[in-house]
């Protein structure tokens, strides 16, 4: 079983919106970190965005200004706000965590954000 579901991909024109959710798809775990990856048609997967349980948000310089992320890592819930969307954001987005105490991190199944005119 996936460990997080992600949901609110879909198709947009450049200049609109999107927002993405992730939640637990079982039992919730304590996580140290969650964010947002994506990866686009051959290219390796990158860091969009990613908060930590003490409040600390970071962005990758492609998205600051434009992507917001917010959530409650208590909860393993996670958002991503896209505004101003552009022909390269267009990739699969995952949702990300870092466990509390190691172990392998989990990852949603992904979801296609699409931008295009």
């Amino acid at each position: 079983q996936v460990p997080l579901v992600e949901s609110g991909g879909g198709y947009v024109q450049p200049g609109g919106s999107l927002r993405l959710s992730c939640a637990p798809s079982g039992t919730i775990f304590s996580a140290v970190a969650m964010g947002w990856f994506r990866q686009a048609p051959g290219k390796q997967r990158e860091l969009v965005a990613r908060m930590t349980d003490t409040g600390v948000l970071s962005y990758s310089l492609a998205v600051k200004g434009r992507f917001t992320i917010s959530g409650d890592i208590a909860k393993n819930m996670v958002y991503l706000q896209m505004d101003s969307l552009k022909p390269d954001d267009t990739a699969v987005y995952y949702c990300h965590a870092r466990r509390r105490g190691g172990g392998d991190d989990y990852w949603g199944q992904g979801t296609q954000v699409t931008v295009s005119s």
